[in-house]
């Protein structure tokens, strides 16, 4: 009997052994797999990043088409105003009176002091 008992014991382990085993098995195979759900809920969030990600590189590259377009506009405006400074410069120039005084010599103009009326303000 003892012999029988012990075999007994010994395909009751065995059988234990095997129960766990696939009890393991089992849970080695859910753990790396997901289910229906969290895959579209997976792919949705990575479609959503993708998105993200191309609407951000495509405003970065809207804001730099932008800062180019404002500083060649402000380059121009600086040369603009550069000419403007030298053309008021030279109206300076040419309207002084020793200038218009002698201009009106050439073409034969005399200054006649009867003729001058003041103007006031």
């Amino acid at each position: 009997m003892g012999n029988l008992a012990r075999k007994l014991q010994q395909e009751q382990q065995q059988v234990q052994q095997q129960k766990q085993k696939k009890a393991i098995e089992k849970a080695k195979k859910n753990r790396f797999s997901f289910s229906p759900g969290e895959k579209i809920l997976g792919l949705i969030f990575s479609a959503a990043l993708c998105f993200g990600a191309v609407q951000m590189i495509s405003n970065q590259a809207a804001i730099y088409e932008i800062n180019k377009d404002i500083q060649e506009t402000s380059a121009k405006i600086q040369s603009q105003e550069r000419v403007n400074a030298d053309l008021s410069m030279q109206v300076e120039e040419l309207s002084t009176y020793e200038r218009i005084w002698a201009k009106a010599k050439e073409l034969g103009l005399n200054l006649n002091e009867n003729n001058v009326k003041v103007v006031q303000d």
